[in-house]
């Protein structure tokens, strides 16, 4: 079944142009709610009206034209994909229809229907002249457009191809942006009888359903939606681009207000600064002053606003650049969201554009990589802002919310993204592909290095390879897994060398002639003082003993000491405790320590660290004060190490 076609198209142009007349004979829909509308006859806030045909659905704004106004037609004005150009054929163009000319163009609405009105009240040579007034003035603002179609609400002329000059916009629709997870800035909350709380809204970038846990942002307060309205029709799900009506459970009428979102949980955060791409507008009289303060508008939210330019001082009507918006309350706001920036005093819309970072921080202006960092975002798609971001974030990484809010979908769609572009998931921090291939390149001189240094020692331990790359242990502890999964590392125990590098090429006289006294004195070994004294080299050698496993230390943890056993003397231990306790296989025949120390002619001081060594390697288990032999199986003795290669695998 092909999805049903949808589009909001914005009826936009100056006052009494006659725009709610034409949304009326185009629908049927009275779109002027309000007493004080029908009194005056001037559209106060953006109304809604639905034009269906076989193509699909149409939702028409119909945005208020007064210039007292020009803030609610915002709010509905950064939804909408078309626009519907309203001009009365007798007056010609007005100071509203430029600047809603210059609103569509800023927020990058690029496709649209011209109008004439009241057509019946022109000459043939006075609607010709229009005809190419507005034609002229909808090509500076960068729209596409078919013929300018003369209308007459009250003869009904044109009204048929209006409506199907509106509907083959269609054609090339594709509704809204579906990123995912839903974003609907509130218009209206009011309550209804059997529904309780309702907002309405322009549902912009996401899917909603019946029975979704949404988020009220700014504020945090959660919500369950406990029904949905699509034109007064019940629906499951609500499709991005639609006019939405949302019936919530769980917050009250004084809880939720105009200016707030509905979004999925933790995917929008609050924030003071906003990095955008920003666009001055081509009617503007003068250049826009970096520090301007003016007022930001985006969705149904206003607030007073600080723009800073971030690579010069001023910009010149109609150019664009990046900077930040300062703000003087928290928003709440997604990426690459169209936004309009206005002045107070003279009123005017001066400029407008797109979010790119929606929690950002002060930057340093005048800062290259700033700014051509930003730029590559503007231009981008999400995976390229993930690129910028991952890059910017080096080694360390970024968190995965983060990038979420940056691309301005889920976290399971950016984890997709970055998966395929080869990214690395580290400690719930993600690093970029080039950075993470540096880290390898950088890991395996460390190792190199280490051993140069070190070459009696069989690896380095993470802490410290970790520490000579100035990176948590989390990251130096996934990139040596990763070069181990593909050879170029080995792991031994607790220590990491380069595969290419073999301790047993460097094995000394000293290490042999350390390794025969150790195994000369059996279960009765020299203090490690003793057998290293002051010499450095001894030292070294008892190190790469000990990790090749020739020597192996027990620890007394009572008397918290350690005892050096040549790894034959273990063997031949457990092998004469198997001959003196043959039925030591449970509690009541078990040994006690003293028992193994007299048949094997230790004292205490050998036998304690000796026994826990066998617990801790599983060849004896205590039970009370007794010890019970787990295997039973004779070890065969093994006899001096004849080759190094073989033993450090082991």
């Amino acid at each position: 079944m092909t999805a049903l076609k949808t589009l909001l198209v914005g009826v936009i142009g100056h006052v009494d142009h006659g725009k709610t007349a034409l949304v009326r004979a185009l629908t049927g829909v009275e779109t002027d709610r309000l007493k004080e509308e029908q009194a005056r006859g001037v559209s106060i806030v953006p109304g809604f009206a639905l034009l269906a045909g076989e193509a699909g659905e149409i939702d028409l704004v119909d945005l208020p034209g007064h210039e007292r106004f020009v803030r609610a037609m915002v709010s509905g004005a950064t939804g909408m994909r078309a626009v519907l150009l309203a001009v009365d054929a007798n007056e010609g163009i007005k100071p509203q229809t430029v600047e809603h000319l210059e609103i569509a163009r800023l927020i990058g609405v690029r496709r649209g229907v011209l109008v004439l009105t009241k057509a019946d009240l022109a000459t043939p040579e006075t609607i010709r002249a229009r005809s190419a007034e507005i034609a002229a003035a909808a090509a500076r603002a960068g729209l596409d457009t078919g013929p300018v179609i003369a209308t007459s609400t009250l003869t009904g002329i044109g009204i048929p191809a209006l409506s199907a000059a509106l509907l083959g916009l269609l054609a090339e629709a594709n509704g809204g942006t579906d990123d995912g997870f839903p974003y609907l800035p509130v218009d209206r909350v009011f309550t209804r009888a059997g529904f309780g709380t309702v907002v309405t809204g322009t549902l912009r970038r996401g899917k909603l359903a019946v029975g979704d846990t949404v988020e009220i942002a700014p504020g945090g307060r959660r919500a369950v939606v406990r029904g949905l309205q699509i034109h007064g029709r019940p629906v499951e799900v609500a499709e991005p681009g639609r006019r939405t009506a949302v019936a919530l459970r769980g917050v009250g009428l004084d809880e939720i207000a105009r200016g707030q979102a509905l979004s999925l949980p933790d995917l929008l955060v609050p924030t003071r600064w906003l990095d955008v791409a920003v666009t001055a507008a081509a009617s503007a009289e003068s250049a826009l002053p970096s520090g301007l303060a003016c007022r930001l508008l985006f969705g149904t939210t206003e607030v007073e606003a600080r723009l800073r330019l971030l690579d010069r001082q001023s910009l010149e009507p109609g150019q664009t650049a990046q900077g930040q918006l300062h703000l003087a309350e928290e928003v709440a706001v997604p990426a690459r969201e169209p936004f309009v920036l206005r002045l107070d005093s003279p009123a005017a819309t001066v400029a407008g554009g797109r979010i790119l970072d929606p929690a950002s921080r002060r930057r340093r202006r005048n800062d290259p990589r700033v700014t051509a960092d930003l730029a590559a975002i503007a231009a981008g798609r999400p995976a390229e802002a993930l690129t910028v971001r991952l890059g910017q974030a080096g080694a360390l990484g970024a968190p995965l919310a983060e990038l979420a809010r940056l691309a301005g979908t889920t976290p399971e769609r950016v984890r997709r993204l970055l998966t395929a572009a080869g990214a690395r998931e580290i400690a719930e921090r993600f690093v970029g592909a080039p950075a993470f291939a540096a880290l390898r390149s950088g890991t395996m001189g460390t190792l190199a290095q280490f051993h140069r240094e070190r070459p009696m020692d069989h690896g380095a331990p993470l802490d410290q390879v970790a520490r000579s790359l100035a990176l948590p242990e989390s990251v130096t502890g996934a990139v040596l897994r990763d070069l181990t999964g593909a050879g170029e590392v080995t792991q031994v125990g607790t220590l990491w060398r380069r595969a290419d590098f073999d301790p047993a090429r460097n094995e000394t006289e000293t290490v042999r002639r350390l390794e025969q006294s150790f195994r000369k004195a059996g279960l009765n070994p020299p203090d490690e003082a003793e057998a290293i004294g002051r010499d450095i080299r001894r030292r070294d050698a008892l190190n790469y003993l000990i990790g090749s496993g020739a020597i192996i230390r027990a620890v007394d943890r009572v008397q918290r000491r350690a005892v050096l056993f040549h790894r034959e003397a273990v063997v031949s231990a457990r092998s004469r405790l198997l001959d003196a306790f043959p039925a030591a296989a449970d509690a009541e025949t078990g040994f006690l320590a003293r028992e193994a120390g007299a048949a094997l002619g230790i004292s205490r001081k050998f036998s304690i660290p000796l026994l826990e060594h066998l617990d801790a390697t599983g060849f004896t288990r205590r039970a009370g004060d007794k010890r019970i032999i787990v295997s039973l199986e004779k070890a065969a003795p093994q006899k001096s190490l004849p080759s190094q290669s073989s033993r450090l695998g082991s």
